[in-house]
């Protein structure tokens, strides 16, 4: 059996594991509440969901664009063997193919970097499991505790993710999305050039 006394996280009886040496420190709130209430759970509980439904929106948004995508391209690799429409084929699919890999990387999950977590960082959400998975139990209850014994770092927490989440989707999945869509509509445009020009020169 593994016991260590230490204060700092060292789980010595999985070598492997991600639990990572931290000493915690309990961090007072920087913001202050000081009329907590049903209006502020209301708002706060109405602005997560509405995060919520973005984020499967893009993904929903994302998984569109590589269906379409990949009925196009093997509807279109058809024409490859034909000289006067290659062209035409080979741009839209080389679109397809980059519209394909943009939305996939929208969907794609976003791990965050192993290392020491800073739980007196501004970026550390308690909440998120992100964050806390480097955390031993004892250390992630004794977190909690003190947070929910506080209720303006209860506000604050929950604020903080709803803050990191927004980042989250205009930084990652949005941001990707939108070059997806700028890809298949170039695709589009450049395919139906190429072929005008084909068609007019031929």
């Amino acid at each position: 059996m593994c016991v260590s006394n230490s204060p700092y996280f060292l789980d010595t009886c999985r070598p492997f594991s991600y639990i990572i040496p931290v000493q915690i420190k309990i961090i007072s709130a920087s913001m202050k509440i000081n009329n907590p209430g049903a209006h502020i759970d209301q708002m706060v509980r109405q602005t997560r969901v509405h995060h919520v439904q973005l984020s499967m929106m893009a993904d929903q948004k994302a998984s569109m664009l590589l269906t379409v995508c990949a009925i196009i391209i093997p509807l279109t690799a058809h024409f490859l063997n034909n000289p006067l429409y290659s062209p035409v084929a080979l741009v839209l699919i080389c679109f397809c193919v980059l519209t394909m890999f943009l939305a996939i990387y929208t969907a794609m999950p976003s791990l965050r970097r192993q290392g020491k977590p800073d739980v007196a960082s501004p970026s550390f959400n308690l909440l998120f499991f992100g964050d806390f998975y480097r955390l031993k139990l004892e250390d992630y209850e004794k977190l909690m505790e003190d947070l929910s014994n506080d209720h303006s770092k209860v506000y604050e927490a929950q604020i903080r993710e709803i803050y990191h989440l927004g980042q989250y989707l205009i930084n990652h999945k949005y941001r990707f999305l939108r070059l997806a869509y700028l890809s298949f509509l170039c695709g589009i445009l450049s395919s139906s050039t190429v072929g005008i020009i084909i068609y007019f020169l031929h």
